[in-house]
């Protein structure tokens, strides 16, 4: 019997150290320039209507910022939908929350009129901040939308920013469809407002 139950923990083990494997196999490391304690770096983005955005605007406000590959990307699409239900929580804590694309996402917008909620959208449509972060996917687009988008993107991403600027929580998207549960992104927030 005990080396029938000996046998059985040997084989979970197993089991448990070839799905973290496969789980972390590919993953994508956090760049240097955003690794937790680092300093946002400055970069640039337009919202919707054109206006030139900056991150040093950011100081004196923290913020839940999130880099999306595009409107085409159901993965996306989904992890707006799913963040417009703690929208409320996140900005009644005096936070933003801000989607970096690197094209306008009209269906991502929609989403949000839908469900009454202020993202507010940061275009790098030039992809010049996503190459400066370390988050340029090449060669990412699917075919079908190569014409219309380029064949380049963004990494999925999220951070969470204190008022100082300060990244104080990092998730690089092992692979481009996973992204961080919102309650995640919402805790960590509440963290960085208490330290």
């Amino acid at each position: 019997m005990f080396e029938i139950l000996a046998v059985l923990v040997v084989l979970l083990l197993i089991a448990g150290a070839g799905y973290l494997y496969l789980r972390m196999r590919g993953a994508r490391p956090v760049p240097e320039q955003l690794r937790r304690g680092k300093r946002l770096p400055q970069f640039t983005a337009t919202d919707e209507a054109g206006h030139r955005l900056d991150t040093r605007d950011l100081i004196g406000t923290p913020a839940v910022m999130i880099f999306v590959r595009g409107n085409w990307c159901p993965f996306c699409s989904r992890q707006v939908k799913n963040l417009t239900r703690y929208y409320k929580d996140i900005v009644n804590l005096g936070a933003k929350l801000i989607f970096v694309t690197p094209k306008p996402q009209e269906t991502t917008k929609r989403v949000a009129e839908f469900f009454n909620v202020e993202f507010e959208f940061w275009l790098d449509e030039s992809l010049t901040a996503t190459r400066k972060l370390g988050l340029l996917l090449e060669s990412g687009v699917p075919k079908d939308y190569i014409t219309e988008y380029g064949s380049d993107t963004i990494w999925p991403a999220s951070l969470v920013i204190d008022a100082d600027g300060v990244i104080r929580y990092v998730e690089i998207s092992k692979h481009i469809i996973d992204r961080p549960n919102p309650k995640t992104l919402l805790r960590e927030l509440q963290k960085t407002l208490d330290a």
